[in-house]
């Protein structure tokens, strides 16, 4: 939007820029001077002592019965519209003295005189041009906005009012995207605008843009909250509207965006509705417990229309979003509701519980077990415990809690046959398998459904700690195959994994077990070139023959 005023001028062409009235009006008494004449840029030397403020020179030229007051410049641009971007409110009085001044003509964007001094906010300005019966204030740019348009986007109060003033103003007036004057000081959090506007009795406090986004909607998104209580103080305001995915109403975007105080004055309304989803399906008390807003979560549960276990989408409860988030204070808060389940699944059979131990939320997972109506063994659809995904994010304290429950088995296995213990092992989580092996009913040599055991899979991984700790139990076979014939020593062998080599081998296993496919540790170590556990496997024969 902004305009370079140091055009480069034709040396033909007067510069009328220093403001020597007398000069110039000796030039002009010359036969033949050009006073309409041009420069490189279209400019002629009125339109250029109008830009600069010159009243003098601007009322010298004037006199010329051959002046043309509205010959416009290479943008369209005329001198007017220059005086009035400039805000020189005298020599726009000087040049509206003329009756022959088109007081609405456009430059080549639309943009009038009056459109750029209220766009400036030339207060001035824009009160002598609407004082021209012709002017017409609703003339709109090639993007269909307005005088008033501008001025309530760049919140010029002043000029509004004064806008505002004339009885053939149209406050309604959209833009190409449908968004009015309010919708924009909405937006950008104009208050006295906003209350300006409203006040009117024509205005249209609930009128939706292309997207179906209103300017409760953006005050709302925005944090503006002075301009949400006006505009709820609106009978005629809708405050469910949705934008156009159909979802999301403001009260959805607040809670998103964390806005208390703007939740606190939506929910004083006894016509917003809590059910609203919003574009991922949460419900504002779900969206509001994932977050962790404790605040909101309170204000929320304090409607006595609120569903506290009222699932989203994908089924999950806000109990579960909170669990799952480790947001113990509102896992409180909704744990002192009599109509909350605290075990209910998501769509995959996921509990709260299941979401707190996954994530390692040592107090949360405390605070469930200490309900009877929380099963600590509740698998999901795959046959996943809580356990077993303490056990596989390494969360030593949430194991601990688990396998204090005497209902809770420490050694059950998913629909793939994974065990706790085999989550631990192939993750390399140390502590945990101290503290499963401690237990006398967990089996450390359990397959999984492709024949892989704990120490199978931590060889294939690398972890050697765990390769340890395996290696001195006398109930791990060191040698059991998988169901391809692969035994641990093979799948570290063929992963490069050289302390995990020297640890088997020094446990004494077969080094050419073959697997069905006849390849055996030394032969996948060579493929992958793995030198130093080739070295390992077969180190070089001492020469047999000396030279003489």
């Amino acid at each position: 939007m902004l305009i370079s005023t140091n055009f480069p001028v034709e040396r033909s062409t007067p510069r009328i820029i220093f403001g020597i009235a007398e000069v110039v009006a000796g030039l002009s008494e010359v036969d033949g001077c050009g006073v309409n004449r041009k420069d490189s840029m279209g400019k002629t030397p009125l339109a250029w002592a109008a830009e600069n403020g010159h009243e003098g020179v601007v009322r010298i030229l004037l006199g010329r019965d051959d002046i043309d007051p509205n010959k416009p410049d290479n943008q369209d641009r005329t001198a007017l519209w220059w005086a009035a971007y400039k805000g020189h409110e005298r020599v726009v009085k000087i040049l509206l003295r003329r009756d022959d001044i088109d007081p609405n003509k456009p430059d080549n964007q639309d943009q009038t005189a009056l459109w750029w001094a209220a766009y400036k906010g030339h207060e001035g300005v824009v009160r002598i041009l609407l004082g021209r019966d012709n002017i017409d204030p609703n003339k709109p740019d090639n993007q269909d906005r307005t005088a008033l348009w501008w001025a309530a986007y760049k919140g010029h109060e002043r000029v509004v009012r004064i806008l505002l003033g004339r009885d053939d103003i149209d406050p309604n007036k959209p833009d190409k995207q449908d968004r009015t004057a309010l919708w924009w000081a909405a937006y950008k959090g104009h208050e006295r605008v906003v209350e300006i506007l409203l006040r009117r009795d024509d205005v249209d406090p609930d009128r939706a843009d292309l997207h179906t986004e209103t300017p409760l909607w953006w005050a709302a998104c925005n944090g503006h909250e002075r301009v949400v209580k006006m505009l709820l103080g609106r009978n005629d305001v809708n405050p469910n509207k949705p934008n156009r995915t159909g979802s999301t109403p403001p009260l959805s975007w607040a809670v998103n965006k964390g806005q208390e105080g703007i939740v606190k004055l939506l929910l004083e309304r006894d016509d917003v509705s809590l059910d609203g989803l919003d574009e991922d399906g949460y419900t504002p008390l779900s969206a509001a417990a994932n977050e962790g807003y404790e605040g909101i979560v309170k204000l929320l549960l304090g409607r006595d229309d609120v569903s506290p276990d009222e699932p989203d989408e994908n089924r999950c409860t806000p109990l579960w979003w909170a669990a799952l988030g480790g947001h113990e204070g509102v896992v409180k808060l909704l744990l002192t509701r009599n109509d909350v389940d605290p075990d209910k699944r998501d769509f995959s059979g996921h509990t709260p519980l299941w979401g707190a131990a996954s994530e390692g939320h040592e107090g949360i997972v405390k605070l469930l077990l200490e309900l009877d109506d929380v099963s600590p063994d509740n698998p999901n659809d795959y046959g996943n415990t809580p356990l077993s995904r303490a056990a596989c994010g390494g969360h030593e304290g949430v194991v601990k809690l688990l396998l204090q429950r005497d209902d809770v088995n420490p050694d059950k296995p998913d629909r793939c046959g994974l065990t706790p213990l085999r989550y631990a092992a192939s993750n390399g989580h140390e502590g945990v398998m101290r503290l499963l092996l401690g237990r006398g009913d967990v089996n450390p040599d359990q397959p999984d459904l492709t024949g892989q055991t704990p120490l199978a899979r931590a060889a294939c991984n690398g972890r050697e700690g765990v390769v340890s700790m395996l290696l001195g139990r006398a109930d791990v076979n060191p040698d059991r195959p998988n169901k391809c014939g692969r035994t641990p020593l093979w799948a570290a062998a063929h992963n490069g994994h050289e302390g995990v080599v020297k640890l088997l081998l020094g446990r004494g296993v077969n080094p050419d077990m073959p697997d069905d496919d006849g390849r055996t540790p030394f032969l996948c170590a060579s493929m992958k070139g793995h030198t130093r556990v080739v070295a390992l496997l077969h180190p070089p024969a001492t020469a047999a023959h000396s030279i003489t």
